[in-house]
Protein backbone atom coordinates (compact mmCIF):
# COMPACT_ATOMS: atom_id res chain seq x y z
CA UNK A 1 0.00 0.00 0.00
CA UNK A 2 1.37 3.40 -1.01
CA UNK A 3 1.89 5.77 1.90
CA UNK A 4 0.89 9.41 2.04
CA UNK A 5 3.44 11.61 3.80
CA UNK A 6 3.19 15.36 4.46
CA UNK A 7 6.20 17.54 5.17
CA UNK A 8 5.25 20.79 6.88
CA UNK A 9 7.81 23.61 6.79
CA UNK A 10 7.12 26.97 8.40
CA UNK A 11 7.98 29.94 6.16
CA UNK A 12 10.95 32.06 7.35
CA UNK A 13 9.92 31.00 10.85
CA UNK A 14 12.06 33.17 13.15
CA UNK A 15 11.69 36.28 10.98
CA UNK A 16 7.96 35.68 10.52
CA UNK A 17 7.45 35.58 14.30
CA UNK A 18 9.35 38.85 14.70
CA UNK A 19 7.05 40.46 12.10
CA UNK A 20 4.02 38.95 13.84
CA UNK A 21 5.11 40.53 17.14
CA UNK A 22 5.98 43.89 15.57
CA UNK A 23 3.74 44.84 12.65
CA UNK A 24 6.02 47.77 11.74
CA UNK A 25 8.46 45.17 10.35
CA UNK A 26 5.97 43.90 7.75
CA UNK A 27 7.33 44.07 4.21
CA UNK A 28 10.86 44.91 5.41
CA UNK A 29 14.07 42.86 5.12
CA UNK A 30 14.25 41.21 8.56
CA UNK A 31 17.37 39.21 9.39
CA UNK A 32 17.57 37.15 12.60
CA UNK A 33 20.95 36.00 13.87
CA UNK A 34 23.81 36.60 16.26
CA UNK A 35 24.99 39.85 17.79
CA UNK A 36 28.37 40.21 16.09
CA UNK A 37 29.60 40.41 12.51
CA UNK A 38 31.19 36.99 13.00
CA UNK A 39 27.84 35.39 13.83
CA UNK A 40 25.65 33.81 11.16
CA UNK A 41 22.12 34.37 9.90
CA UNK A 42 19.53 32.06 11.47
CA UNK A 43 16.59 33.15 9.31
CA UNK A 44 15.96 35.87 6.74
CA UNK A 45 12.57 37.16 5.65
CA UNK A 46 11.69 36.76 1.99
CA UNK A 47 12.25 40.47 1.52
CA UNK A 48 15.83 40.00 2.73
CA UNK A 49 16.31 36.91 0.56
CA UNK A 50 15.75 39.04 -2.54
CA UNK A 51 19.08 40.70 -1.71
CA UNK A 52 20.82 37.32 -1.58
CA UNK A 53 20.72 36.88 2.19
CA UNK A 54 20.24 33.30 3.38
CA UNK A 55 20.58 31.21 6.53
CA UNK A 56 24.11 30.27 7.67
CA UNK A 57 25.53 33.35 5.89
CA UNK A 58 27.93 35.37 8.08
CA UNK A 59 26.25 38.49 9.47
CA UNK A 60 28.94 40.75 7.99
CA UNK A 61 28.19 39.33 4.54
CA UNK A 62 24.44 39.82 5.08
CA UNK A 63 25.10 43.47 6.00
CA UNK A 64 27.10 43.91 2.80
CA UNK A 65 24.32 42.45 0.68
CA UNK A 66 21.47 44.15 2.54
CA UNK A 67 22.72 47.25 4.43
CA UNK A 68 19.12 48.43 4.91
CA UNK A 69 18.20 45.14 6.63
CA UNK A 70 16.75 45.07 10.12
CA UNK A 71 19.02 42.81 12.18
CA UNK A 72 17.46 41.17 15.24
CA UNK A 73 18.78 38.79 17.88
CA UNK A 74 17.45 35.25 18.18
CA UNK A 75 14.59 34.95 20.72
CA UNK A 76 14.53 31.17 21.08
CA UNK A 77 12.06 31.01 23.98
CA UNK A 78 9.46 32.84 21.88
CA UNK A 79 10.12 30.64 18.83
CA UNK A 80 9.72 27.48 20.92
CA UNK A 81 6.42 28.78 22.27
CA UNK A 82 5.02 29.22 18.75
CA UNK A 83 6.54 25.92 17.60
CA UNK A 84 4.61 24.06 20.31
CA UNK A 85 1.35 25.59 19.07
CA UNK A 86 2.14 24.49 15.52
CA UNK A 87 3.02 20.92 16.56
CA UNK A 88 -0.14 20.67 18.68
CA UNK A 89 -2.22 21.65 15.62
CA UNK A 90 -0.46 19.09 13.41
CA UNK A 91 -1.04 16.30 15.95
CA UNK A 92 -4.80 16.83 15.63
CA UNK A 93 -4.59 15.40 12.09
CA UNK A 94 -2.59 12.22 12.77
CA UNK A 95 -0.99 10.37 15.67
CA UNK A 96 2.06 9.79 13.45
CA UNK A 97 3.96 13.07 13.69
CA UNK A 98 7.75 13.41 13.60
CA UNK A 99 9.07 16.86 14.51
CA UNK A 100 12.34 17.33 12.62
CA UNK A 101 13.28 20.73 13.99
CA UNK A 102 11.63 23.72 15.64
CA UNK A 103 9.90 24.67 12.36
CA UNK A 104 9.26 21.48 10.41
CA UNK A 105 7.65 18.07 10.82
CA UNK A 106 6.62 14.95 8.92
CA UNK A 107 3.05 13.67 9.14
CA UNK A 108 1.83 10.22 7.99
CA UNK A 109 -1.83 10.43 6.92
CA UNK A 110 -2.01 7.06 5.15
CA UNK A 111 -5.59 5.77 5.28
CA UNK A 112 -7.03 9.01 6.69
CA UNK A 113 -9.03 9.93 3.57
CA UNK A 114 -12.35 8.47 4.76
CA UNK A 115 -12.12 10.38 8.03
CA UNK A 116 -10.44 13.67 7.09
CA UNK A 117 -10.77 13.98 3.30
CA UNK A 118 -8.21 13.85 0.50
CA UNK A 119 -4.52 14.57 1.21
CA UNK A 120 -4.94 18.00 -0.42
CA UNK A 121 -7.96 18.78 1.76
CA UNK A 122 -6.06 17.70 4.89
CA UNK A 123 -3.09 19.90 3.94
CA UNK A 124 -5.35 22.90 3.33
CA UNK A 125 -7.07 22.39 6.69
CA UNK A 126 -3.67 22.28 8.42
CA UNK A 127 -2.58 25.49 6.67
CA UNK A 128 -5.85 27.16 7.61
CA UNK A 129 -5.56 26.16 11.29
CA UNK A 130 -1.95 27.30 11.52
CA UNK A 131 -2.85 30.61 9.89
CA UNK A 132 -5.81 31.25 12.20
CA UNK A 133 -4.17 30.14 15.45
CA UNK A 134 -0.64 31.51 14.98
CA UNK A 135 -0.90 34.15 12.25
CA UNK A 136 1.87 32.40 10.28
CA UNK A 137 2.10 30.58 6.96
CA UNK A 138 3.65 27.24 6.13
CA UNK A 139 4.51 25.28 3.01
CA UNK A 140 3.46 21.64 2.68
CA UNK A 141 4.71 18.87 0.44
CA UNK A 142 2.69 15.68 -0.12
CA UNK A 143 4.31 12.54 -1.54
CA UNK A 144 4.57 8.75 -1.11
CA UNK A 145 7.74 9.04 1.00
CA UNK A 146 9.58 11.43 3.34
CA UNK A 147 12.33 12.35 0.90
CA UNK A 148 9.94 13.50 -1.83
CA UNK A 149 7.59 15.19 0.66
CA UNK A 150 10.49 17.33 1.92
CA UNK A 151 11.57 18.21 -1.61
CA UNK A 152 7.97 19.11 -2.49
CA UNK A 153 7.52 21.41 0.51
CA UNK A 154 10.41 23.55 -0.72
CA UNK A 155 9.15 23.95 -4.28
CA UNK A 156 6.56 26.73 -3.97
CA UNK A 157 7.52 28.75 -0.91
CA UNK A 158 6.14 30.72 0.79
CA UNK A 159 2.64 29.45 1.62
CA UNK A 160 3.00 26.64 -0.92
CA UNK A 161 1.26 23.31 -1.40
CA UNK A 162 2.89 20.78 -3.77
CA UNK A 163 1.67 17.24 -4.43
CA UNK A 164 3.70 14.43 -5.99
CA UNK A 165 1.45 11.46 -6.66
CA UNK A 166 2.72 7.87 -6.82
CA UNK A 167 2.39 7.72 -10.62
CA UNK A 168 4.43 10.94 -11.02
CA UNK A 169 7.45 9.80 -8.99
CA UNK A 170 9.59 8.37 -11.82
CA UNK A 171 9.13 11.42 -14.04
CA UNK A 172 9.69 13.79 -11.12
CA UNK A 173 12.91 12.07 -10.02
CA UNK A 174 14.31 11.96 -13.55
CA UNK A 175 14.09 15.76 -13.74
CA UNK A 176 15.04 16.67 -10.16
CA UNK A 177 18.40 18.53 -9.91
CA UNK A 178 20.83 16.71 -7.61
CA UNK A 179 21.34 19.85 -5.49
CA UNK A 180 17.72 19.48 -4.35
CA UNK A 181 18.54 16.25 -2.50
CA UNK A 182 18.45 17.03 1.24
CA UNK A 183 21.90 16.60 2.75
CA UNK A 184 23.80 17.08 -0.50
CA UNK A 185 26.37 19.83 -0.01
CA UNK A 186 28.39 21.88 -2.42
CA UNK A 187 31.29 19.43 -2.64
CA UNK A 188 29.02 16.44 -3.28
CA UNK A 189 27.17 18.36 -6.00
CA UNK A 190 30.52 19.19 -7.64
CA UNK A 191 31.52 15.52 -7.42
CA UNK A 192 28.23 14.40 -8.93
CA UNK A 193 28.50 16.87 -11.80
CA UNK A 194 32.10 15.83 -12.40
CA UNK A 195 30.70 12.35 -13.03
CA UNK A 196 28.04 13.69 -15.41
CA UNK A 197 25.24 13.50 -12.84
CA UNK A 198 23.07 16.61 -12.95
CA UNK A 199 19.63 15.12 -12.34
CA UNK A 200 18.58 12.40 -9.88
CA UNK A 201 17.58 10.32 -12.91
CA UNK A 202 21.23 10.32 -14.03
CA UNK A 203 22.12 8.26 -10.95
CA UNK A 204 20.32 5.25 -12.44
CA UNK A 205 23.20 4.82 -14.89
CA UNK A 206 25.39 3.73 -11.97
CA UNK A 207 25.22 0.61 -9.84
CA UNK A 208 25.06 0.81 -6.07
CA UNK A 209 28.66 -0.40 -5.85
CA UNK A 210 29.87 2.29 -8.27
CA UNK A 211 28.16 5.04 -6.28
CA UNK A 212 29.60 3.75 -3.01
CA UNK A 213 33.11 3.71 -4.52
CA UNK A 214 32.70 7.32 -5.65
CA UNK A 215 30.79 8.80 -2.69
CA UNK A 216 31.32 6.44 0.23
CA UNK A 217 28.37 5.40 2.39
CA UNK A 218 26.28 8.27 0.98
CA UNK A 219 26.45 6.50 -2.39
CA UNK A 220 24.13 3.82 -1.01
CA UNK A 221 21.61 6.49 -0.06
CA UNK A 222 21.87 8.10 -3.51
CA UNK A 223 21.13 4.73 -5.13
CA UNK A 224 18.06 4.25 -2.93
CA UNK A 225 16.67 7.70 -3.71
CA UNK A 226 17.26 7.39 -7.45
CA UNK A 227 15.27 4.16 -7.44
CA UNK A 228 12.50 5.47 -5.16
CA UNK A 229 13.42 3.24 -2.25
CA UNK A 230 12.95 5.61 0.66
CA UNK A 231 11.15 3.38 3.16
CA UNK A 232 11.99 5.45 6.26
CA UNK A 233 8.98 5.68 8.53
CA UNK A 234 7.59 8.70 10.32
CA UNK A 235 9.05 8.23 13.81
CA UNK A 236 6.96 9.37 16.76
CA UNK A 237 10.03 10.47 18.74
CA UNK A 238 13.47 11.33 17.44
CA UNK A 239 16.18 10.05 19.73
CA UNK A 240 18.41 12.83 21.04
CA UNK A 241 21.96 11.61 20.42
CA UNK A 242 23.82 14.62 21.80
CA UNK A 243 23.36 18.11 23.21
CA UNK A 244 25.77 20.93 22.46
CA UNK A 245 26.49 24.63 22.81
CA UNK A 246 29.00 26.60 20.75
CA UNK A 247 29.69 30.11 19.59
CA UNK A 248 31.88 32.17 17.28
CA UNK A 249 34.22 34.55 19.11
CA UNK A 250 34.12 38.28 18.47
CA UNK A 251 37.80 38.08 17.51
CA UNK A 252 40.24 35.22 17.07
CA UNK A 253 42.24 34.54 20.21
CA UNK A 254 44.75 32.23 21.85
CA UNK A 255 44.04 33.55 25.36
CA UNK A 256 43.57 30.34 27.35
CA UNK A 257 42.06 32.09 30.38
CA UNK A 258 39.37 33.63 28.16
CA UNK A 259 38.78 30.34 26.31
CA UNK A 260 38.49 28.54 29.65
CA UNK A 261 35.67 30.90 30.67
CA UNK A 262 33.89 30.30 27.36
CA UNK A 263 34.20 26.53 27.72
CA UNK A 264 32.78 26.71 31.24
CA UNK A 265 29.86 28.83 29.99
CA UNK A 266 29.05 26.37 27.17
CA UNK A 267 29.32 23.44 29.58
CA UNK A 268 26.86 25.20 31.90
CA UNK A 269 24.35 25.58 29.04
CA UNK A 270 24.67 21.93 28.01
CA UNK A 271 24.26 20.66 31.58
CA UNK A 272 21.19 22.88 32.03
CA UNK A 273 19.62 21.43 28.88
CA UNK A 274 20.44 17.87 29.96
CA UNK A 275 18.62 18.38 33.24
CA UNK A 276 15.64 19.97 31.49
CA UNK A 277 15.42 17.02 29.06
CA UNK A 278 15.83 14.46 31.87
CA UNK A 279 19.04 13.12 30.33
CA UNK A 280 22.58 12.29 31.39
CA UNK A 281 25.63 11.66 29.23
CA UNK A 282 29.03 9.98 29.41
CA UNK A 283 31.07 11.50 26.58
CA UNK A 284 32.16 15.15 26.74
CA UNK A 285 33.49 16.65 23.50
CA UNK A 286 35.35 19.92 22.98
CA UNK A 287 34.99 21.43 19.50
CA UNK A 288 37.36 24.11 18.18
CA UNK A 289 37.44 25.96 14.86
CA UNK A 290 40.69 27.84 14.19
CA UNK A 291 41.36 31.13 12.41
CA UNK A 292 42.15 29.24 9.18
CA UNK A 293 38.70 27.55 9.42
CA UNK A 294 40.23 24.15 10.15
CA UNK A 295 38.43 22.21 12.89
CA UNK A 296 39.30 19.74 15.59
CA UNK A 297 37.43 17.95 18.34
CA UNK A 298 38.59 16.06 21.42
CA UNK A 299 36.46 13.77 23.56
CA UNK A 300 36.60 12.19 26.97
CA UNK A 301 34.27 9.42 28.16
CA UNK A 302 33.69 9.33 31.89
CA UNK A 303 32.82 6.24 33.93
CA UNK A 304 29.16 7.02 34.52
CA UNK A 305 26.45 9.24 32.95
CA UNK A 306 26.15 12.73 34.40
CA UNK A 307 24.25 16.00 34.09
CA UNK A 308 26.53 17.81 36.54
CA UNK A 309 27.68 21.25 35.45
CA UNK A 310 30.95 20.83 37.33
CA UNK A 311 31.84 17.42 35.91
CA UNK A 312 31.03 18.45 32.33
CA UNK A 313 32.85 21.75 32.70
CA UNK A 314 35.94 20.21 34.35
CA UNK A 315 36.11 17.53 31.65
CA UNK A 316 35.86 20.06 28.81
CA UNK A 317 38.44 22.39 30.38
CA UNK A 318 40.82 19.45 30.83
CA UNK A 319 40.45 18.72 27.09
CA UNK A 320 41.24 22.37 26.33
CA UNK A 321 44.51 22.23 28.28
CA UNK A 322 45.56 18.76 27.12
CA UNK A 323 47.48 20.01 24.09
CA UNK A 324 48.90 23.44 23.23
CA UNK A 325 46.90 25.49 20.71
CA UNK A 326 48.86 25.94 17.50
CA UNK A 327 46.57 28.61 16.04
CA UNK A 328 44.15 31.24 17.27
CA UNK A 329 40.60 30.09 17.96
CA UNK A 330 37.60 31.35 16.00
CA UNK A 331 34.83 29.15 17.46
CA UNK A 332 34.61 26.93 20.52
CA UNK A 333 31.93 24.65 21.90
CA UNK A 334 31.04 21.75 24.19
CA UNK A 335 28.88 18.69 23.49
CA UNK A 336 27.72 15.73 25.58
CA UNK A 337 26.78 12.41 23.96
CA UNK A 338 26.16 8.74 24.86
CA UNK A 339 22.95 9.89 26.49
CA UNK A 340 20.49 7.97 28.60
CA UNK A 341 17.45 8.95 30.62
CA UNK A 342 18.23 10.21 34.11
CA UNK A 343 16.09 7.53 35.72
CA UNK A 344 18.09 4.66 34.23
CA UNK A 345 20.41 2.99 36.68
CA UNK A 346 24.12 2.28 36.28
CA UNK A 347 26.88 0.44 38.13
CA UNK A 348 28.29 2.48 41.01
CA UNK A 349 32.02 3.07 41.26
CA UNK A 350 33.36 2.08 44.67
CA UNK A 351 35.51 5.22 44.80
CA UNK A 352 32.95 7.81 43.68
CA UNK A 353 32.63 10.72 46.11
CA UNK A 354 28.86 10.70 46.55
CA UNK A 355 28.91 13.44 49.21
CA UNK A 356 30.62 15.86 46.83
CA UNK A 357 28.30 14.84 43.99
CA UNK A 358 25.22 15.36 46.15
CA UNK A 359 26.47 18.84 47.06
CA UNK A 360 26.99 19.69 43.38
CA UNK A 361 23.53 18.28 42.54
CA UNK A 362 21.90 20.57 45.11
CA UNK A 363 23.82 23.56 43.71
CA UNK A 364 22.63 22.72 40.17
CA UNK A 365 19.03 22.29 41.33
CA UNK A 366 19.09 25.64 43.13
CA UNK A 367 20.55 27.42 40.12
CA UNK A 368 18.01 25.75 37.81
CA UNK A 369 15.17 26.95 40.02
CA UNK A 370 16.50 30.52 39.94
CA UNK A 371 16.89 30.37 36.14
CA UNK A 372 13.36 29.03 35.69
CA UNK A 373 11.90 31.81 37.84
CA UNK A 374 14.00 34.78 36.79
CA UNK A 375 15.66 33.85 33.49
CA UNK A 376 18.83 32.01 32.47
CA UNK A 377 21.01 35.13 32.59
CA UNK A 378 20.24 35.92 36.22
CA UNK A 379 22.83 33.58 37.73
CA UNK A 380 26.09 31.92 36.72
CA UNK A 381 28.67 29.86 38.54
CA UNK A 382 31.74 31.71 39.74
CA UNK A 383 35.01 30.57 38.17
CA UNK A 384 38.51 30.74 39.51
Amino acid sequence: MSRTILHIDMDAFFAAIEVLDDSSLKGKPVIVGGSTNRSVVSTASYEARRFGVHSAMPIFKAKEKCPQGIFLLVNMDRYKEVSKKVMDIVKDFSPLVEPVSIDEAYLDITGSENLLGSPEEIARHIKERIGKETGLTCSIGIAPNKFLAKVASDMNKPDGLTIISADEVDTFLSRLPVEKIPGVGKRTVEGLRHNGIKKVGDLKRFSKEQLIRRFGRFGSRLHELANDRDDSEVALEREIKSLSSEGTLESDTGDLAYLKRLVASHADKVAWRLRREGLKGRTVTLKIKFDDFSEMSKSRTIDYPTDSTKIISDSAIELLFNDPLKRKVRLIGVAVSKLKESGEGYQMDLFEDWHAQEKERRVDETMDEIKMRFGKRMIKKGRG
